[in-house]
Order: C-alpha cells, then structure tokens, then sequence
C-alpha cells in the first residue's frame, strides 16, 4: 500500500514536471537546421533565461554549446526550466538566474562576460541544502571555480536586477520590529530535511544537523542540533531531546517541531535573550520524525480524503493507517521491555532500577530500523530529559507505563522517581493553553480533573515503550505527551496549535536546568567516567558521563547525595535545593581511592560488561551498512527524479547523482 501511494505521489510530481519541460522546449520556436548562431551578441530568446539584467548574451556560450538548439536540448537548461517545481520553490529564482549566467552569459563587444565567483559561492551556500533535500548533486555548471571568475578578472553579479527589484518592494514597506516567520504549512519528507538542513545553514554558528541511521524504506532519520558549540558535549552542559512523529499518523509534533527549529534559530539571530540563553546553557537535539514511512502513508490517505466521494482520512481509519513503520511494527511497543525486569526483581535485596541491560533474548525478536537507531542515538548520548511528542488525547503521561500487576490495565506505578516526573509533567501541561483546564468539554476531558498529566500505567498498560526504556536503561528521564485528539488536524489549525504550545515546549527544556549538577573527580582531577550518584530514599542512581559530569533532577527540598565508583570510597552530602531555585546547584564530589572488597560493589566490571553488550550477535548491524550488489558494489536506489531526466530523451546526466 505504502509503494503504491508513493508511486502515484512521484507520478504526478514527475509529470508536472514534464509540462514545465514541454513549455521550456516549446517556447519560442527554435532555429531552423543549420541556422548556426555567429560569436557577436544577439537578444535572449530563451524563455527561462529572459528576465536577467541583461538583454545580449552570445554562442557558443560558457558550456561550449553552439547553437540555441543545443542549449535548449541540453539537461542544463531542462533542470534550469524545472527548478523550482523541484526544490519547491527554494532559492527561487536565484538558481535559475546564476544557472541562466552561464548557459546565456552576458555578451558585450561580442564577447562572452563571466559572472562573479563570489555570487556564486554565496548562493551555494545559502541553497546546497536543497539539493541535498532531494538527494540531487550541486550542478556541475554552477562549479563557481570552474565557470565564474574574481572581481579582478572583470566579472558581473548576475543576480544585481533580482537586488533592486527586491530592494525596491522593501522600500515599500513600512518599517517594523524583526520578527521570527514562520509558514505554518504541512512539510513532505523531503521538504522537512530541506527545512532542517536550512535552518542548520542559516544558524551554522549554533547549529548542525545528522542522521541517527535510516527508516525500515531507506529515508534519513536527521536530528536538528541546537547548541554554543554544535557537535560538541561541553561540560556540565546538560543534553535535552524532542522526538515526534513515532507513529506515522500523529502528525502535529512533527510539525511543531519543524517551526521550534525555525523559532530557535531566528529567534537566537534577533537577539531574543531567553532563547539566547537557553541554547548558551543547554545542548538540544530534534528528531522531527521517528517514522517517515509511516508518515508518507498517513499523508496520502489525507490526500485521498479530499475527494468528496472518498470515506477514508484522518476522520475514519486515519487513526491507524500509517502508525506502524513500513514493517507493520509499533515502534513504541518495540523496544526492549525493562519494566518487566525490575518488577520481576523488586524483592530482591539488590533490587536496582536504572542501567538495567538489554537481555540478550531481546535481539532474537524483530527489532525495526527505527527502534535501533533510536536505542543507539540514546545510549551515546548523556540526554537528562526528553519528550515524545504523540496525538490522540490532551494529557501528559509519565513512567512507568507498564503496569506493575499484569492482570490489571489501569493500575497507578510510580517509579522511584515519582516526584521528579510528575514535575516534568506539569510543567509543560501548566504552560498549555488548556491542557491543564479543569473544562470538561474540551478535548481530554477525561483528564481535567487531573491536572491534564496521569501516569501512563493507569491511563493504560503496555510492555516495550520508549519512556520506560529511557528510564530504565539510561539517565534520561522522558514524559510522552499528547497534544490533542484530531491526530492529523487541518493545516489552518497548525498556526493556532503552535500558539497553544510553544510556551510548554521553551518551558520543558529550560525545566533541565532543575535538580543538582556537578563532576565526579578522583584526587587528581581527573573525571571518573561511570560512577554512580545515589539518593538516600530513591533506587534509581545516574552515572557520570564521560569526563565525569552528572546531573540528577531532584524535587525541592532536603537530600541525602552520595558518590561511588568501583576502587573509590563512598562519599555521602547533604544538600538543600529551595523551592524557586532557577538553576541546578553545584554539588562536585571528590572521591578517594581504596581497595574494593570483592562482592561489595553492586555495579562492577561484570554488570557494566553486560550493560554494553549491545546487538552482541550483530543481528541488526545491517541497518548501519551500506547495501551491496551481487558483485559486492555498492547498490544504490536511483532518486525519485532521475527517471524524469531520461525520460525526456537526455545522455544520462549522471552528474546529478550525489557521490555518498
């Protein structure tokens, strides 16, 4: 079903393209055979090409084609001509202006002029990311070393008439204070990474994007990286992340998500101090969509819902199709189920609930893509908080979401940390417009009377979810939320649901910098990667990162802090947090060396072994490898658009093809 809606959704996009082609090759009429053009100046005939400063261009021109026939016919000119219907209207029409500099160059004294090397590189580097959105290469005729010169050798802007017309209509608008734009429209897989890796090259000081691994059908799972010093851990920074889109068909966070990229970088541009200081402070990750297969099947259903006769769409089966991944999978009920674990071993005297490893049993199972990349993503990174953006209902629900008697579906079971969550959870209902509203008419209606958050066992019970697996697995803490019950809303709806969420979303990250903070150091200084801070009256301790920072999210209040790793002796605090404190307090520990008691360690070299073991019998590891031919090359899917470009008759333009 999925190959099918795919198939029909390129078809119809390949033939607009083909119309744009047709009225390229058709407009005006051509040469007659042998009618060759001499090298002196004549008008610009070319359709696409006819609105440049200039009105003279000359033959052969920069690409050494000699006559308007050949330039016409040429793949140059056919991608000139369908540009903007590609990259959906991006960098429109600055490409096709420099691209129309070198096919139908300035002529003067009969004699070809080169434009200049810097408009060249400005706009390489404003709109390389819409290329790599549709996996095309940089056009070998916009080469700016190749086919555009210095000022020094006597060059021309290309693009200087685009500037005063530009110039002119700004003019004509009254002047107002900066503002942060945003379209609040629906965003294809395509156009969601060219919008990421966009917003990444606009803010580049602050900002990156990379892939965690790929989708079950082969499409990028690409963060968005926020942060002083982008790729970068820096010390005592904590680590926050927002995934959305799990199931394919709850579509608003994905969405929303997109504008908090756009938000975060304008916003850090225009001097907003909040914003500034909250990406000065904190390292934020951004993974818009989890599951874009199963988003491009809830999109087409969409699409097929606007037929008047059709009876499908997000108000009849939209509220399943397209929430599994392209494997038929729930990926929020694949990961490993931990919680199971911990209530198994609750009575016993070592009983532990947090860094509990991943059963060796679990790899035999079906393990999606996704899921793996996900669990990968989680375990090299020291994340303290996270939300998982869902639709359905209005409510935020926290761990654990199994439950802990399992005859029982809605059974309340808290975790050790209870206090912490539901914290967590209030803060981003709080800031909701109406989340927390006690209005029994709303949306989430069933919730009002709680505040708008419950924890997820008692809302309903189930095994392998993403929050538990958080918890129980890593330091991280993560809270699902659900931001209302139409899980694929109306695109005008989007501007006005942005409104009623962006101050939980702020809020939520900067809730991060709760709790204490601190390093982990032996006598020397030198950080110890691994050990454990322990809570008196909590079994749930987090581990130091690698140079040794920790950061424990704790309730206001009195407590009882303690530090220990394997060969160091315990040292114990007491530490005061007061209600309105804004930031995490520093509490560092300093630990001494001493000989370990064999046994007396409830987290040595054998656990920590067994914790690592991840994918042990390289079950999955295809999913990080390149697939090969039978020959043992490298095989590589053809984009959606390359079938378009030998459709229309050309020499296989192979340098189109990105080289990855």
């Amino acid at each position: 079903m999925t190959k099918m809606m795919k198939t029909t959704k390129t078809s119809s996009v390949l033939l607009a393209l083909s119309a744009l082609a047709a009225l390229a090759r058709s407009d005006p009429p051509r040469c007659e055979p042998g009618d060759e053009l001499l090298a002196k100046c004549t008008d610009i005939v070319l359709g696409y090409c006819d609105d440049m400063s200039y009105s003279k261009t000359v033959l052969p021109n920069l690409l050494d084609q000699r006559s308007r026939e050949e330039v016409e016919m040429g793949t140059e000119y056919l991608l000139l001509s369908v540009l903007h219907s590609l990259l959906n209207g991006e960098c429109s029409p600055d490409l096709r202006m420099l691209g129309c500099s070198v096919v139908v160059p300035r002529c003067e004294r009969d004699r070809p002029v080169k434009p200049c090397r810097t408009t060249c590189e400005d706009v390489r580097r404003s709109c390389a990311h819409a290329f790599e959105g549709i996996s095309m290469a940089w056009p070998y005729f916009l080469d700016c070393d190749r086919f555009f010169v210095s000022d020094e050798e006597g060059c021309y802007d290309p693009l200087e008439g685009l500037r005063a017309r530009q110039e002119v209509a700004l003019a004509s608008i009254s002047p107002e204070e900066p503002s942060t734009i945003i379209q609040f429209i629906y965003h294809s897989n395509a156009q969601m990474i060219n919008m990421l890796k966009k917003t990444a090259a606009q803010c580049s000081h602050i900002s990156q994007t990379y892939s965690i691994g790929r989708s079950f059908e082969g499409k990028d799972l690409l963060v968005i990286e926020f942060s002083d010093n982008p790729g970068q851990h820096d010390l005592l920074e904590p680590e926050v992340k927002y995934v959305a889109n799990m199931h394919g068909n709850e579509v608003l966070g994905r969405q929303l998500l997109i504008y908090l990229a756009q938000y975060l970088c304008s916003e850090y541009q225009l001097g907003n101090e909040r914003i500034q200081s909250l990406i000065n402070s904190t390292r934020i990750h951004i993974l818009t969509s989890m599951n874009p297969d199963g988003y491009e099947l809830a999109a087409a259903e969409v699409e097929d819902s606007n037929d008047p006769d059709s009876e499908q769409g997000p108000t009849f089966n939209g509220w399943t199709s397209g929430r599994a991944n392209a494997q038929n999978i729930d990926l929020n009920r694949n990961f490993p189920d931990l919680t199971s674990i911990v209530y198994s071993r609750r009575r016993s005297r070592r009983y532990r609930s947090d860094h509990i490893p991943i059963p060796d049993s679990y790899w035999f199972g079906k393990v999606a893509p996704e899921t793996y990349a996900v669990m990968k993503w989680i375990r090299s990174i020291p994340f303290v908080i996270s939300a998982s953006l869902h639709g359905g209902e209005l409510v935020v629900s926290y761990p654990f979401d199994l439950s802990k008697h399992p005859q029982e579906e809605k059974m309340f079971s808290p975790t050790p940390d209870e206090q912490v969550f539901k914290l967590l959870a209030r803060t981003y209902a709080d800031a909701h417009a109406s989340m927390a509203d006690n209005d029994t008419d709303r949306c989430g209606a069933f919730f009002s009377s709680k505040g708008g958050i419950i924890n997820g066992a008692q809302w309903y019970s189930f095994p392998g979810g993403m929050s538990d697996f958080n918890y129980l697995h890593t330091n991280c803490f993560e809270i699902t939320v659900e931001l209302g019950c139409d899980k694929f809303p109306a695109e005008e709806e989007l501007y006005i649901e942005w409104q009623r969420n962006k101050e939980s979303l702020l809020s939520f990250m900067e809730s991060v910098h709760r709790g204490i903070k601190g390093i982990v150091k032996d006598k020397h200084g030198k950080g110890i990667k691994g050990a454990r801070v322990s809570v008196r009256g909590i079994w749930h301790d987090i581990t130091a990162a690698e140079d040794g920072d920790y950061w424990r999210l704790l309730a206001p209040g009195i407590h009882i802090v303690s530090a220990h790793a394997p060969g160091y002796r315990r040292l114990t605090k007491k530490v005061r947090l007061p209600a309105r404190m804004q930031q995490a307090g520093r509490v560092d520990f300093v630990l001494e060396e001493e000989l370990q008691e064999p046994g007396m360690e409830d987290f040595g070299p054998q656990m920590m072994d067994t914790y690592e073991r991840f994918d042990p019998y390289n079950q999955f590891e295809r999913y990080t490898l390149t697939e090969l031919g039978q020959n043992g090359e490298e095989r590589h899917e053809k984009p959606w658009w390359w079938s378009y470009f030998i459709q229309a008759g050309n020499a296989a333009p192979t340098w189109l093809l990105r080289n990855e």
